[in-house]
């Protein structure tokens, strides 16, 4: 749950997890091999047998590999997974700020990350959590690149599934400092997430969903970014998709929020990657 001045205290927070993270991860965020560990990023962690699948974290535009998951990350690692995040969708010359290339091109790149945390750890499987491209592109990956036969199941907290608008996308821009200033209308990341684009279009004809992959999307209503909120949602038969506010009626988070620093909606995250053992996601999981 955020304070009552909740705009204000999301964009310093994420301001001051951006300073930190450049301050001292720079090279962290250029290669996900070097990320914070402490079973993130950690390629001796094997997973065990309560959890036999590596949690692989996609993170969203002007994202990276560090301060997208400097709440989640720990906190999975703490429920005893192994965890590993990627930078994918890097431009030249803009750094830090990624998720901005090609849609199609970041989908490869997740393939080739996925194959190594496979070999590394042993595992048949792996699981995907993404916030908003994130969420999103893995399905790229699943649908097209043989994904399916390498992934349990797919967590979209806050994913452009049906894409949104350019002025949805450039909401994101003040909670990045300094991003605007580096970003021209040449980020292709950007034009692919547009409802109506060929990347959009190609992405969900024929569904929404591929067999064999279970998919969970967390959603809150005060998305200001993907709206309205409800095209984030997937339709098929092994879908489970979820309003953070039918979980906790008075959490006030947006779209930024729900993804690096909410704990409501990362308890619900850790039922869907382990539906055998969850318990009930309410305001209480805040600070549980």
């Amino acid at each position: 749950m955020l304070p009552r001045n909740w705009k204000r205290a999301v964009r310093s927070l994420t301001a001051a997890l951006l300073l930190t993270a450049a301050a001292t991860a720079v090279p962290a965020a250029a290669h996900a091999d070097t990320a914070p560990s402490s079973g993130w990023n950690n390629y001796n962690c094997k997973p065990s047998a309560a959890h036999p699948r590596p949690v692989v974290l996609v993170h969203g535009t002007f994202g990276n590999s560090v301060d997208n998951w400097l709440v989640l990350a720990p906190y999975l690692v703490n429920h005893g997974y192994c965890v590993f995040s990627l930078d994918y969708g890097q431009l030249p010359g803009v750094p830090l700020f990624n998720g901005l290339g090609p849609i199609d091109k970041s989908a490869g790149q997740l393939d080739t990350f996925v194959d190594k945390v496979l070999a590394t750890t042993g595992a048949p499987k792996a699981d995907l959590v993404g916030h908003s491209q994130g969420g999103m592109m893995p399905r790229y990956y699943l649908k097209f690149l043989g994904g399916a036969a390498k992934v349990n199941s797919l967590v979209g907290v806050a994913p452009d599934n049906h894409g949104t608008t350019l002025n949805g996308l450039t909401n994101l821009l003040p909670y990045f400092p300094g991003a605007g200033d580096l970003l021209t209308l040449a980020t292709p990341g950007l034009a692919d997430q547009m409802a109506g684009s060929p990347f959009i279009t190609k992405l969900n004809q024929g569904g929404d969903t591929v067999p064999g992959v279970h998919y969970t999307v967390i959603a809150t209503k005060y998305d200001e970014v993907v709206t309205p909120y409800g095209t984030q949602f997937l339709s098929g038969p092994d879908v489970h998709n979820v309003k953070l506010q039918d979980l906790c009626a008075v959490d006030l988070s947006e779209h930024v929020a729900i993804g690096t620093i909410d704990r409501v909606a990362f308890h619900e995250v850790a039922n869907a990657l382990d539906p055998a053992h969850a318990t009930p996601t309410t305001c209480a999981s805040a600070v549980s």
